[in-house]
């Protein structure tokens, strides 16, 4: 089954997605399933991993009843407030549903040194005990602050988002690499093959030039730790759907056949217990 471990969904306001500048108009329109699953069917993905894209539960609380009544989507990284002394509680009330695979925080909008504070640790300490994801979003600068982090939660499942977003347009290679390679050692870190486009030059990208990248993750992970994604519709501004999926295609023809499954789907439903 080929999944798509990574995409978002929303109603558009400018208010809400103040992100999204000028320069991506494709994106401010609203993205719901109905558009999610005409991507889909064009390149036989059959199930999915909405990720939240806005820090609110009420978003969060939308994205689980949207799965609910979309059987493709199948499970859900939402967002809650992890340091705040009502998490449990939160956290409590959106277990109840069964689509609720992991959570994220924004990790690349905020300060260095934000995944050392002492009560986002103990909030992923209590996240720890329910056997929830956390998805890791930082750029490529942070990779050593995350990985002092997950260092702290051994028994935390992570799943990096974004291959950690290295500035690939500015040819940033040297550095990622030493320090993927780094937190890659840790077995209970998994890698998403996602975000890459939006990160390289919009307009002269290839898979050749992004190939790099490709290879360095599979290396540092291997496929039992890969999972493909397509950060739809963000990638809107960079590729298509069917062109990222196409870029992917193009990476993983020399794997094996089992290599191949465990990127495009087995990972995903693994980890995430689709």
């Amino acid at each position: 089954m080929r999944i798509d471990a990574h995409h978002h969904l929303w109603l558009y306001t400018s208010a809400d997605y103040g992100w999204i500048d000028d320069s991506m108009q494709v994106l401010r329109r609203d993205f719901l399933p109905v558009d999610l699953n005409e991507v889909c069917a064009a390149v036989q993905v059959e199930a999915t991993v909405a990720v939240q894209a806005r820090q609110t539960l009420e978003e969060t609380h939308w994205l689980l009843k949207l799965a609910e009544q979309n059987p493709p989507i199948r499970g859900v990284v939402g967002w809650a407030d992890i340091a705040a002394d009502t998490f449990s509680s939160a956290l409590e009330a959106l277990r109840a549903d069964k689509h609720l695979k992991g959570l994220r925080h924004v990790v690349q909008g905020e300060p260095d040194g934000f995944l050392d504070a002492l009560a986002f640790n103990r909030g992923i300490e209590t996240l720890t005990a329910t056997g929830l994801v956390y998805d890791i979003l930082i750029f490529a600068r942070q990779l050593e602050e995350a990985t002092r982090f997950v260092d702290r939660h051994p028994a935390q499942s992570f799943v990096l988002d974004h291959i950690a977003k290295p500035a690939i347009a500015a040819g940033e290679i040297d550095n990622w690499t030493k320090n993927i390679r780094e937190l890659a050692r840790r077995p209970n870190v998994a890698c998403k093959l996602s975000g890459m486009v939006t990160e390289a030059d919009w307009h002269s990208w290839s898979p050749t030039s992004l190939q790099p990248y490709f290879d360095i993750v599979l290396e540092a992970f291997g496929p039992s730790r890969l999972m493909a994604g397509s950060d739809w519709p963000v990638l809107n501004v960079a590729s298509s759907y069917i062109q990222w999926w196409q870029t992917l295609d193009t990476w993983l023809a020399p794997l094996s056949i089992d290599e191949r499954a465990q990127i495009e789907g087995l990972t995903a439903s693994r980890i995430y217990s689709l």
